[in-house]
This record gives structure tokens, sequence and C-alpha cells, in this order.
């Protein structure tokens, strides 16, 4: 039996991220070939089980408990369609040595069984327990299950210890304590799992974001008199997903009076001549997320809206002149203006402005990195993490606003910018 069929028989290698950091890094075709070295699958999957077992040793619990479906594709490598993601339907088990179980929907347990050779297939169940709610608890369900993973969890010599447990309806979690179940929380343990990176996640994140290079330089064609932001929206999405996105999870697209304060969406506002327009792309290439802003002019830009550009690019240059593997967050968050220097009451007011977040299978991973948390609550920045750092400044004119975000990776020595269109300078689109 080949080492991808036996997933709970790790070695210490299978820990080993594998970088390379000579060079640039390497954004590879999307298909695998005979005659280059790209994504490693099988390497990726070792690689997430080990450093989720290794954080489980690493913590005060005996399992997992898992219904954060990126915290189910970690652990498994199993995913169902982004229909998914809200549902509640799903959930894994992850016991001390044991392999993973994985309780689906339906007849994708019994598709796992036949394709995802690296499951254990006794270990590919049906199951489903409350579908938020709309599954009455009076059904049974979720006292059936909360049942069965007491026994798994007493098989594997666990009982009595503490179960870790990401997220849950709240019936779910009664359940497991009426089973006899010591809940806790367990995605701090996913959390510190999922933080480093290895060579083929990165590989993955990269990609996903040459997939992004390719839409902004589609909307700085586009940007003009008589295109709304809604339009943008739905051509980014259309060519996402033609060159292979597996979720846009978001778009944001924000131009003229709404850029100031930023609302977080997008709308049918037709662009004008002289707008300023940011615009945010969340989507995903093999579950592995993208966070990339872009700013534009539409036609003509005024000295307000070039000197916002200037501040946000001075920020945003400053925070990442300062990663490097040893930093801390709060030496990167204090290089960012106060929230009252740009227009805010408080810090929590503009949480989200000046800002840093790791990405990986989900938008926001570790280390986060805000003035809102990081001066009191620091965390060390280490090599292999992967995050987006952005910021936002107001014009002077009240109502336009410059928006940047670069998507960096940290190596042994500095970090790489890997969100790669222009933006050294303000983008005019369709300069008159």
């Amino acid at each position: 039996m080949s080492r991808a069929l036996t997933p709970n028989v790790l070695t210490p290698q299978d820990l080993d991220p594998h970088w390379q950091w000579e060079g640039r890094l390497p954004a590879w075709g999307h298909t695998n070939v005979d005659f280059e070295r790209r994504v490693d699958h099988d390497r990726l999957r070792r690689y997430r089980l080990s450093r989720t077992r290794e954080a489980l040793k690493n913590s005060h619990c005996g399992t997992l408990l898992l219904f954060d479906v990126n915290n189910i594709r970690y652990v498994s490598s199993t995913k169902i369609g982004e229909w998914e993601r809200d549902k509640m339907c799903r959930f894994c088990l992850l016991t001390g040595d044991d392999a993973p179980y994985v309780w689906d929907f339906g007849s994708a347990a019994v598709h796992h069984k036949k394709y995802s050779d690296w499951l254990v297939p006794d270990h590919c169940r049906a199951g489903v327990v409350g579908m938020r709610g709309t599954i009455p608890p009076s059904f049974g369900l979720m006292r059936k299950y909360a049942e069965e993973i007491a026994g798994l969890i007493e098989d594997a010599g666990m009982k009595g210890m503490p179960v870790g447990v990401d997220y849950a309806e709240t019936a779910m979690f009664h359940a497991l304590k009426e089973a006899g179940l010591n809940v806790v929380d367990g995605q701090q343990i996913m959390l510190s799992a999922r933080e480093i990176k290895n060579w083929d996640e990165i590989q993955l994140l990269t990609q996903a974001a040459s997939m992004v290079d390719g839409v902004y330089h589609m909307i700085y064609e586009e940007l003009k008199p008589g295109i709304r932001e809604n339009d943008i929206v739905a051509m980014s999405n259309k060519l996402l997903y033609e060159m292979g996105s597996d979720d846009v999870e978001a778009i944001n697209a924000i131009s003229g009076e709404r850029c100031n304060p930023h609302p977080h969406n997008f709308t049918d506002r037709l662009f004008r001549p002289g707008d300023q327009a940011f615009f945010d792309i969340l989507q995903s290439y093999q579950g592995y997320r993208t966070c990339y802003y872009r700013t534009f002019n539409i036609g003509t830009s005024t000295p307000a809206q070039r000197d916002a550009y200037v501040k946000a690019r001075e920020w945003i240059d400053a925070s990442i002149q300062a990663i490097k593997p040893g930093v801390t967050t709060d030496q990167v968050a204090k290089l960012w203006p106060k929230a009252e220097e740009f227009g805010f009451p408080d810090e929590l007011s503009a949480f989200g402005l000046q800002f840093g977040h790791g990405l990986g299978l989900a938008l926001h991973e570790r280390p986060i990195i805000s003035r809102a948390v990081s001066l009191d609550n620091p965390m060390e920045i280490k090599t292999g993490m992967v995050f987006a750092l952005e910021t936002y400044c107001p014009a002077a004119d009240g109502y336009s606003a410059a928006r940047i975000e670069e998507e960096v990776v940290v190596t042994d020595t500095g970090c790489e910018v890997i969100s790669l269109f222009p933006a050294q300078d303000l983008p005019i689109a369709n300069r008159y």
C-alpha cells in the first residue's frame, strides 16, 4: 500500500514544508504536467494532516471535532461544493493518531470511498445534523451522532480528555455535552495548525493571486462612464470562473462619493469622469483565497485624490518593508496611522482599514494585524506565513479615498509580494 493510502501513518518528514526560497516564487499553470514539478497534492494532504496532529498534541485536547468547512478540508482534503459553506451539515473527527472520520452529505460519502483514496473507506460516513436548525433537534440526529462520536473517542482511548470544537449549532453543543463530552474551543488549535504554509500551499496562493492580476487588467480596460459597479463585478466573476476559480467569495466595487466611508459592498452606481474607485477581489483556487485591493481613477484625477493614494502607498510600503521572521504584529501596526488621524473616532470604528490578515483556506487566518488588537496582543511573524496587508486613506475632498492591498509570503529573510498588478502610482483608466 502506498504512503498516500495510509493516512494514519505519517512520518516526521511529512511536517517538512519543502520551501524553495531561491529565485522568484513560481506561479505555475493550473494543469499538472509530466515535465515540471508543480503542486504535489499527496504531499499537501499529508502536511496538513501532520500539522493538525502536531497542533492537537501541543494542546490539552485529545480530539478535534470540526464543523468549519475550511477545517474539514484542511484535515481530510474533502470538499463538496461552495454551497456547503453555510449549511452546517458536514463534520469531521480527528482523535489522537487515528485517521480522520468524515460525515458527509448523503452520496458524497460514497463518492469519497470511491475516489478519495487517502481516506480510510470505513471512516467515510453519511451523516447530517441540523442544517442550521431546519432539521429540529427533536428529530434525534444530533443525539445520535453525538453518541457515535463519544463512542469513537472512547475507542481511541481519549475518553475524559477535552474535545476541541471549532463551531457548531447551539443544539449540537448541548447534545455533545449530554453525551458526556467536555467541549472546549478547538478553533485556536486549527488556526495554529494552519498558520504556516508549505510549498504547495504557497504555490496555490500564488496561482490564485495571478488570476486576480488578470482581472485587474480587465478592470483597467473597462472602467469608463456608462459602466456600473455591478457590471465590473459581473465581468470579474465571469473571468475568474473561466480561469478556474472554485469560489468567487465577494467583490467590492466602490466609487465616487461612496468611497468615504468605506461601505464594503457594491451597487449599480455608474462610474463618472474623475471618480476614484477601488475594488477588492476575494476568490479561491483549489480552496486558497485572495484578498487583493486596487484603486483607480477614471479619466482624470485631482491633487486631493493623488495625495490620498500617495499616503496609502507610503503606509503599505512601510509595513511591507518591516515584514520578516521574528517581527511582531504590534511593530507593524504601529507603522499605520491612528484612527483619529484619518477621520474615525476609535480603532474599532476603523477596524479593517489599516489591516493585515492571514490567507489560506479561509480569508482570515493568522496573523491578524491591527491597532485594535495587535498593540496589546502581539503575535510573532514566522517563515511560511502568507497574509494580506491593506491600507486606506480618505481624500481631502471629503468623499474620495484610496485603498491598496498587497499579498505577501514571509520567506526566510523577509517577504515577497505576490499581488503584482502595478500599484506604486495611481492608475488612471481610460485617461482623457
